[in-house]
């Protein structure tokens, strides 16, 4: 296993939430609809209000229909015709992403990874190094690129600042922005890991980083942040009694203490799968993949949990209020199912693997936050884009890919390879349920001018 990888430490079990209850509605859905900002109108609820209410309750809304013609037009063209998003650079587009890890000898070249990502629609990508021939590879790609300083570099790039300046002009200034790196990571598990030697030249290294991306005017373009495994985490069941190690404090406070300062998310590597291999017998593997089961209810919260997904990340949630980072939002740095393994993993199996990673990619889609904080829609990157046959540790640990080496998928989860595949394809293609979506958005487009404008 490559240093810069994760070890994938088993995760514990969690738990809980409650969605808030909404408030009353308003009497007149058309005054909610034609008062609330343009820019946000959402054209479904438009057309509910205006072309299902009867006409008489319209007219009832008094100022609330004075509305002028050219207002309306305008409505309806900021439908039509969407804005294209912020012209700055996003760390993380929409909720989904994936790890691209190397340690193998048989997976596409780079070139061939990029096209296999643009026609699998997946736009974030995470790297564990700065390899240049990936680097090169992804310019003009439009895709999202998070680079690594590897855990054998950390000491290297905490001893002096300038080193950590030589890196940055070697491996991220010569290739923006034809290349969109959006993120760097400084280490990958270290705090908690085994080599305690490098638990505090990772905070020195972090600081490092970011003061060159600073003196390069790069600080506010990418992101900085350290993934941690639940190695970090005293406890993590229930998960509101999350909290962190005590012995790790000294080194987790100043680096919480930067990202608060420049607004980089809690990145943990959570694995339902590990957490279920660790205790099959007392763990319903339904709660693991996402499938119908009774679920969990935190006593501290009364919050259910019907997935150990969100679980997991209401717990690093817990820690951080634990610690006084109330603010800080939690992201996945890593999470996926093995399609094989030793005799040893229960549960590790092609089928599993397809479950779990097809209804995390749903769920990831429908933007949801998790029951603790449920405006606050989850990000994670999947591990992993191929099979890395020369890891080293358990089987599982070469058997997370969704992709085989010659770019068929390896199972059905509603995405495209480079070749066609023999995996079933009696699931639903979230192409298509986003195909579906900008249908509906036009239909009600055009209903919404209908109703406006007809005589």
């Amino acid at each position: 296993m490559a240093a810069g990888e994760s070890s994938r430490r088993c995760p514990a079990l969690e738990g809980p939430a409650l969605a808030p209850h909404p408030g009353p509605e308003p009497k007149c859905a058309a005054r909610r609809c034609l008062t609330a900002p343009l820019t946000l109108l959402d054209p479904a609820v438009a057309v509910c209000c205006l072309v299902l209410a009867p006409r008489s309750s319209l007219r009832d809304c008094g100022t609330a229909m004075m509305v002028p013609r050219m207002l309306l037009l305008l409505c309806f063209c900021l439908l039509a015709f969407p804005s294209p998003g912020p012209l700055a650079v996003e760390a993380f587009v929409g909720g989904y992403g994936i790890n691209y890890g190397r340690i193998a000898n048989n997976i596409p070249s780079p070139d061939k990874v990029v096209e296999l990502l643009r026609k699998s629609k997946i736009r974030n990508v995470k790297i564990y190094d700065s390899d240049h021939s990936v680097l090169d590879a992804f310019k003009g790609s439009g895709l999202n690129l998070v680079i690594a300083i590897p855990n054998g570099l950390v000491k290297d790039m905490a001893a002096n600042e300038s080193r950590s300046m030589d890196w940055l002009n070697q491996n991220v200034k010569p290739y923006l922005p034809q290349t969109r790196i959006v993120g760097i990571t400084v280490g990958n598990e270290v705090l908690g890991g085994q080599d305690q030697s490098l638990y505090q030249p990772l905070v020195d290294a972090v600081k490092n980083v970011y003061n060159g991306l600073k003196r390069l005017h790069l600080e506010k373009e990418i992101e900085l942040f350290t993934p941690h495994s639940e190695a970090v985490f005293a406890n993590s069941y229930p998960p509101s009694a999350c909290v962190f190690k005590e012995e790790l404090m000294p080194y987790m406070k100043p680096l919480l203490d930067l990202f608060a300062m420049i607004h980089s998310p809690f990145y943990v590597n959570s694995y339902p799968f590990l957490a279920y291999i660790s205790d099959p017998e007392h763990i319903d593997i339904n709660y693991a993949l996402f499938k119908p089961n009774n679920g969990i209810v935190d006593p501290n919260t009364s919050l259910h949990y019907d997935n150990m997904f969100d679980a997991q990340i209401d717990a690093a949630y817990a820690a951080l209020h634990a610690a006084g980072y109330d603010d800080m939002e939690v992201r996945v740095a890593e999470t996926g199912w093995a399609s094989s393994g030793d005799q040893n993993e229960a549960g590790a199996s092609s089928e599993n693997a397809r479950t779990y990673n097809f209804n995390l990619r749903k769920r990831l889609f429908l933007r949801k936050g998790t029951p603790l904080k449920p405006k606050r829609p989850v990000k994670a990157y999947i591990f992993a884009l191929f099979n890395e046959n020369q890891k080293f540790g358990p089987g599982s640990e070469r058997h997370y890919g969704l992709f085989l080496p010659d770019g068929r998928i390896s199972y059905d989860i509603g995405i495209s390879g480079l070749l066609p595949s023999s995996a079933s394809s009696s699931m639903l293609s979230m192409k298509k349920i986003r195909a579906g979506g900008w249908i509906l958005h036009y239909l009600a487009t055009v209903l919404l001018y209908i109703f406006i404008f007809w005589p």
